[in-house]
């Protein structure tokens, strides 16, 4: 069985540090729903109040339509697993698996074959025996995802369960936990503050600030279509250049006219936010004047990262950020002169920041 978990203008403050302000989500069955922001803006708060380890100070928690903002952690029906694993360090791969299961008086037979076929279920046949300092990181991480699933919650929590481990295991052990996600079809919230993570992930992810929802979508929509000017630049990298309200919904950067995506601020003179793919780059060619809409500029730095390269340039004395295809980075080196155009395509703008006086 799986579930649809819904919070209702969510409020729980520490002292003067108010962690959720007035929080309303909706995560709907069988969905796997990232809970993305910086630290300090209320997802981990929001995945304790489901849990039943944190009391909100008002607002609601329902579990298919259920409010359960006063049941106790232990009556409600959620495994959760934390950054830090919390596996009993006296105890088997098995019986730490096993021990909901022992506390709710199931059979020692039933309860051993239960956790055998989970522990097989997250790729740690043959470990059973095993105690926790026998296991590495992400086999410890996988016996506690096995622990939080033989209760057969409705929910599952995910409290930032891959920050400690390494670059590769955490891709490999993400991708595990979307395919156990997928095939047990549960209700999932997964906190986190890496975006990469969330967006791969994920079937929603929601961005918070300040224990607020900045915005709930698709990945791809909400990175691709930021609601505002703060997921745009949590979420992936973003140029930030001078631009000018040119009337009609569009606006001037770098030579371009392009439309505005969503409500302009009042101007004329305003942010435009790019993202690096979004920008062309080739080399230039010195014996013609550049095209209408294409600027001039100058490989500052090339960065490889894989299947791509990040170029830092240097345009009309602004520094500007593009991704490029790795096989180009040969004929981009720092120090070539390269024609630069935006992608036709809305851009996000947001008012431009008053500039800062000297210091006397």
């Amino acid at each position: 069985m799986t579930s649809k978990v819904e919070f209702r203008g969510l409020r729980r403050v520490f002292g003067k540090t108010v962690a959720l302000d007035g929080l309303d989500l909706t995560i709907e069955p069988g969905q796997f729903v990232a809970l993305l922001g910086p630290s300090g803006c209320g997802k981990t708060t929001a995945l304790r109040c489901v849990a039943g380890f944190e009391r909100p100070d008002s607002g609601a928690v329902l579990v298919d339509g259920k409010d359960i903002t006063d049941v106790p952690a232990n009556k409600r029906d959620a495994g959760m697993v934390f950054q830090s694993y919390s596996l009993f360090p006296n105890l088997n791969a098995r019986d730490n698996v096993a021990f909901g299961l022992r506390v709710r008086g199931v059979p020692t037979a039933t309860r051993r074959a239960k956790a055998d076929e989970l522990l097989e279920l997250v790729g740690l046949p043959g470990h059973a025996d095993r105690y926790p300092h026998q296991l590495s990181g992400g086999q410890q991480q996988r016996v506690a995802l096995a622990r939080a699933l033989a209760l057969e919650p409705r929910v599952l929590l995910l409290d930032e369960p891959l920050s400690a481990l390494d670059a590769k295991v955490r891709v490999a052990l993400r991708e595990e936990i979307r395919r156990l996600q997928l095939g047990l079809g549960i209700t999932t919230i997964f906190v986190t503050h890496d975006q990469e993570e969330a967006l791969s992930i994920a079937d929603r992810v929601a961005v918070l600030r300040d224990g607020r929802l900045e915005q709930a979508g698709p990945p791809a929509e909400v990175y691709d279509r930021p609601a505002t000017p703060f997921v745009a630049e949590f979420v992936g990298t973003m140029n930030h250049l001078p631009g000018r309200l040119a009337g009609d919904g569009k606006v001037t950067v770098l030579g371009q006219t392009l439309p505005v995506d969503g409500t302009a601020p009042t101007g004329p003179d305003v942010t435009v936010l790019i993202r690096p793919e979004a920008i062309q780059v080739t080399l230039a060619d010195t014996t013609h004047p550049p095209a209408v809409g294409t600027g001039l500029g100058e490989v500052v730095t090339a960065s490889f990262r894989g299947a791509s390269v990040r170029l830092r340039l240097l345009m009309d004395g602004h520094e500007v950020l593009a991704d490029v295809p790795g096989h180009e980075a040969a004929r981009l080196a720092p120090g070539t002169r390269v024609a630069i155009r935006l992608v036709e395509r809305p851009v996000l703008v947001a008012a431009r920041a008053a500039p800062v006086p000297d210091a006397v």
